[in-house]
Protein backbone atom coordinates (compact mmCIF):
# COMPACT_ATOMS: atom_id res chain seq x y z
CA UNK A 1 0.00 0.00 0.00
CA UNK A 2 1.23 3.50 -0.80
CA UNK A 3 -0.07 5.45 2.18
CA UNK A 4 1.02 9.09 2.17
CA UNK A 5 -2.07 10.25 4.06
CA UNK A 6 -1.29 8.73 7.47
CA UNK A 7 2.12 10.38 7.80
CA UNK A 8 0.97 13.95 7.15
CA UNK A 9 -1.12 16.66 8.72
CA UNK A 10 -2.02 20.09 7.37
CA UNK A 11 -2.36 23.50 9.00
CA UNK A 12 -3.59 26.76 7.46
CA UNK A 13 -0.88 29.42 7.49
CA UNK A 14 -3.14 31.87 5.62
CA UNK A 15 -6.85 31.04 5.38
CA UNK A 16 -8.20 31.13 1.82
CA UNK A 17 -9.57 34.63 1.21
CA UNK A 18 -9.38 37.63 -1.08
CA UNK A 19 -7.09 39.96 0.82
CA UNK A 20 -6.57 43.73 0.46
CA UNK A 21 -4.30 44.18 3.48
CA UNK A 22 -1.82 42.28 5.66
CA UNK A 23 -3.08 39.06 7.19
CA UNK A 24 -2.55 38.16 10.84
CA UNK A 25 -0.18 35.20 10.68
CA UNK A 26 -1.01 32.08 12.64
CA UNK A 27 1.74 30.26 14.51
CA UNK A 28 2.23 26.79 13.06
CA UNK A 29 3.59 24.35 15.65
CA UNK A 30 5.88 21.72 14.14
CA UNK A 31 6.23 19.73 17.38
CA UNK A 32 6.37 16.03 16.63
CA UNK A 33 7.24 16.47 12.95
CA UNK A 34 10.62 16.41 11.23
CA UNK A 35 9.58 18.13 8.00
CA UNK A 36 7.32 20.85 6.65
CA UNK A 37 6.29 22.00 3.19
CA UNK A 38 4.73 25.44 2.70
CA UNK A 39 2.24 25.61 -0.18
CA UNK A 40 1.29 29.12 -1.29
CA UNK A 41 -1.64 29.56 -3.69
CA UNK A 42 -2.11 33.00 -5.24
CA UNK A 43 -5.01 33.93 -7.51
CA UNK A 44 -4.87 36.48 -10.30
CA UNK A 45 -3.85 39.86 -8.90
CA UNK A 46 -6.25 42.79 -8.66
CA UNK A 47 -3.60 45.25 -9.84
CA UNK A 48 -0.43 45.45 -11.86
CA UNK A 49 2.07 44.84 -9.12
CA UNK A 50 5.16 47.05 -8.93
CA UNK A 51 7.88 48.05 -6.50
CA UNK A 52 5.26 50.33 -4.89
CA UNK A 53 2.09 48.22 -5.15
CA UNK A 54 3.20 44.77 -4.06
CA UNK A 55 2.68 41.77 -1.82
CA UNK A 56 5.65 40.21 -0.03
CA UNK A 57 5.34 36.84 1.68
CA UNK A 58 7.60 36.73 4.73
CA UNK A 59 8.41 33.51 6.60
CA UNK A 60 9.69 33.65 10.17
CA UNK A 61 10.48 30.95 12.71
CA UNK A 62 10.81 30.66 16.47
CA UNK A 63 11.78 28.29 19.26
CA UNK A 64 9.26 29.69 21.76
CA UNK A 65 6.34 31.26 19.76
CA UNK A 66 7.36 34.60 21.20
CA UNK A 67 10.55 35.79 19.55
CA UNK A 68 10.47 35.27 15.76
CA UNK A 69 13.37 35.65 13.34
CA UNK A 70 13.42 35.71 9.55
CA UNK A 71 14.29 32.46 7.79
CA UNK A 72 17.34 32.35 5.55
CA UNK A 73 18.02 30.43 2.35
CA UNK A 74 19.68 27.71 4.49
CA UNK A 75 16.30 27.07 6.16
CA UNK A 76 14.45 26.39 2.89
CA UNK A 77 14.39 24.15 -0.14
CA UNK A 78 12.89 25.31 -3.43
CA UNK A 79 13.96 28.96 -3.32
CA UNK A 80 17.06 30.43 -4.92
CA UNK A 81 17.27 33.26 -2.39
CA UNK A 82 15.43 34.74 0.57
CA UNK A 83 14.92 38.50 0.69
CA UNK A 84 15.56 40.79 3.62
CA UNK A 85 13.33 39.98 6.57
CA UNK A 86 12.54 36.46 5.31
CA UNK A 87 10.80 37.32 2.01
CA UNK A 88 10.21 33.99 0.25
CA UNK A 89 7.94 35.31 -2.54
CA UNK A 90 7.31 38.85 -3.77
CA UNK A 91 4.66 40.00 -6.23
CA UNK A 92 6.23 43.07 -7.83
CA UNK A 93 5.06 42.72 -11.44
CA UNK A 94 1.92 41.70 -13.34
CA UNK A 95 0.34 38.52 -11.94
CA UNK A 96 -2.51 37.88 -14.37
CA UNK A 97 -2.91 34.15 -13.75
CA UNK A 98 -3.13 32.03 -10.64
CA UNK A 99 -0.05 30.22 -9.40
CA UNK A 100 0.96 27.69 -6.76
CA UNK A 101 4.39 27.77 -5.12
CA UNK A 102 6.01 25.47 -2.59
CA UNK A 103 8.95 25.73 -0.22
CA UNK A 104 10.43 23.02 1.98
CA UNK A 105 11.30 24.09 5.52
CA UNK A 106 14.46 22.36 6.76
CA UNK A 107 15.21 24.72 9.64
CA UNK A 108 15.31 23.50 13.23
CA UNK A 109 12.81 25.82 14.89
CA UNK A 110 9.50 24.66 16.34
CA UNK A 111 7.16 27.43 15.10
CA UNK A 112 6.56 29.06 11.71
CA UNK A 113 4.60 32.16 10.67
CA UNK A 114 3.87 33.30 7.11
CA UNK A 115 2.83 36.92 6.59
CA UNK A 116 1.31 38.36 3.42
CA UNK A 117 2.51 41.98 3.65
CA UNK A 118 0.73 44.45 1.36
CA UNK A 119 2.24 47.74 0.20
CA UNK A 120 0.46 50.38 -1.87
CA UNK A 121 -3.15 50.23 -3.04
CA UNK A 122 -5.11 46.97 -3.35
CA UNK A 123 -8.73 47.99 -3.87
CA UNK A 124 -10.36 44.72 -4.96
CA UNK A 125 -7.96 42.23 -3.40
CA UNK A 126 -5.94 39.20 -4.37
CA UNK A 127 -7.07 35.63 -3.63
CA UNK A 128 -4.49 33.96 -1.38
CA UNK A 129 -4.21 30.76 0.64
CA UNK A 130 -1.24 29.06 2.29
CA UNK A 131 -0.91 25.65 3.92
CA UNK A 132 1.84 24.03 5.91
CA UNK A 133 2.04 20.30 5.32
CA UNK A 134 3.72 18.65 8.29
CA UNK A 135 5.39 15.32 7.62
CA UNK A 136 7.78 12.70 8.95
CA UNK A 137 5.77 12.72 12.15
CA UNK A 138 7.03 11.27 15.38
CA UNK A 139 3.46 11.19 16.62
CA UNK A 140 0.24 9.87 15.12
CA UNK A 141 -1.33 12.85 13.27
CA UNK A 142 -4.76 11.18 13.44
CA UNK A 143 -4.64 11.31 17.25
CA UNK A 144 -4.79 15.13 17.02
CA UNK A 145 -8.07 14.85 15.10
CA UNK A 146 -9.82 12.59 17.61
Amino acid sequence: MKDLHSGLTVAAAIDAATLTDDDTPEAIDLRGFKGAEIVLAIGAGDITFSDTDKIEFTLTHSDDDSSYEAVTADDLLGVAAVGEGGIVKALVEAHATAGVYRFGYVGIRRYLKLLAAFSGTHATGTPIAALVIKGHGQINPQADQA
